[in-house]
């Protein structure tokens, strides 16, 4: 029975001390005024930048899928090709883990490309008029996932097995994929340098501030101490603080986020080949915000830690 009633008033202070911790960073949040503001603006500068990172992913990833897109190899057939050999070979390729998707083109559909492409030349025009067959081979053309599997796709074709194949461009065109290949690569590991440096001077910025905003409050640090609380229950209060601050600055650059987007979005859609950014908030609005969340809730506690040690120690 006495166990029970230990147990019974040991959760009741728990909850009251929890209830005690909350209630003092609430008071320190809006009693600080003027600091409370600057951090949550430093901290907002700090999620934005974060946040921002998630649509310069899209755009990036936009423009390269774009510019991987403009590339792909052609087979071309001979004249005398049957339909059911090219068309082999194109379940062949899509079969393939290299390969993203493939086109057939016909012989009738290749001749009139050729016509309209020389609409103005007289001359071409003529000769094709005089001509009693169709000259031009059907063709396939071949996208794959990524540029480096350009190559393998040209082995796969070049091994012989095909004997309807009149040409593949392939080597033709191999200096352009490769260049490619490595402005991808590139691209994506500097986007991913430039996001890490950005995060980090912004982590750095936002630590600051709030080590600052704690130094204000570094006498009633010390009287606590005096009085005999323990450097959990000291620092408790500062940390909810801390998780306000990211709260609060989330928030408002989720909102900052909204009326930017909305503006940018129309833009983006024709600049981009069809990736309108508010689109893209809305979809991905929770996922964006629960990251912020966490971060902004983290970085603000972890802070406020931080900095209390100095004066918990002194």
């Amino acid at each position: 029975m006495i166990k029970e009633v230990s147990m019974s008033y040991d959760a009741n202070m728990f909850i009251t001390n929890i209830k005690r911790i909350i209630k003092a960073g609430l008071i320190n949040f809006w009693r600080n005024g003027w600091v409370s503001l600057a951090t949550i603006l430093i901290m907002v500068v700090t999620l934005s930048v974060i946040g921002s990172l998630f649509f310069g992913k899209a755009i990036l990833s936009t423009v390269l899928d774009q510019l991987q897109d403009k590339v792909d190899i052609t087979v071309y057939f001979k004249t005398n090709a049957e339909e059911i050999e090219m068309f082999s070979l194109q379940g062949s390729l899509e079969k393939l883990d290299e390969v993203k998707g493939t086109e057939f083109v016909s012989r009738e559909k290749a001749l009139a490309d050729f016509r309209e492409r020389h609409t103005g030349n007289n001359l071409i025009v003529q000769s094709l008029a005089e001509l009693e067959e169709n000259p031009l081979g059907a063709s396939l053309n071949i996208r794959a996932k990524n540029p480096s599997q350009y190559e393998s796709i040209a082995r796969f074709l070049e091994a012989g097995v095909f004997t309807s194949i009149d040409k593949i461009n392939y080597r033709e065109n191999e200096v352009v994929i490769d260049r490619l290949a490595n402005i991808l690569q590139v691209s994506r590991k500097l986007s991913t340098g430039i996001s890490l440096v950005l995060v980090f001077i912004a982590l750095l910025v936002t630590f600051n501030t709030i080590r600052l905003a704690i130094y204000s409050n570094r006498d009633e640090i010390s009287v606590m101490r005096l009085v005999g609380a323990s450097n959990n229950y000291i620092r408790s209060p500062f940390m909810v603080e801390g998780v306000l601050y990211g709260i609060v600055a989330s928030a408002v650059s989720m909102g900052l986020f909204y009326f930017l987007t909305l503006w940018l979005g129309p833009m983006s859609a024709r600049f981009f080949g069809g990736l309108n950014l508010f689109e893209y908030y809305v979809s991905n609005f929770f996922q964006i915000f629960i990251i912020l969340l966490l971060v902004g809730g983290f970085l603000g506690a972890a802070s406020s830690w931080i900095a209390t040690r100095r004066y918990l120690k002194a």
